[in-house]
């Protein structure tokens, strides 16, 4: 059974920090890209950042660029969205995402809430 669960949101100040988390298993972790996608109220879902399955790849949307990176450990087989210098504008739902290269079906999580609030 394959399970991608998130973890780090919460409430964060402007220009605080945050490390997102994402425990895949049901899977061979090392094969799957994995992104993180974001979906704000009334917008449609959008993605963050994605990684290639050995880590040599990363893509970042240019909205995030120089403030987030993500990364994987394939040993513990987690995916991490690291987020700094965040703005109102980050405020989102943050869903891990993994995807097998060349297939258009892939893998979701339940999602988590990530509020940027003074």
């Amino acid at each position: 059974q394959v399970q991608l669960v998130e973890s780090g949101g919460g409430l964060v100040q402007p220009g605080g920090s945050l490390r997102l988390s994402c425990a895949a298993s049901g899977f061979t972790f090392s094969r799957y890209a994995m992104s993180w996608y974001r979906q704000a109220p009334g917008k449609e879902r959008e993605l963050v950042a994605r990684i290639s399955g050995l880590g040599r790849t990363t893509n970042l949307a240019d909205s995030v660029k120089g403030r987030f990176t993500i990364s994987r450990d394939n040993a513990k087989n987690t995916v991490y969205l690291e987020m700094n210098s965040l703005k109102p504008e980050d405020m989102a739902v943050y869903y891990c995402n993994a995807q097998l290269p060349g297939r258009s079906d892939s893998y979701w999580g339940q999602g988590t809430q990530v509020t940027v609030s003074s």
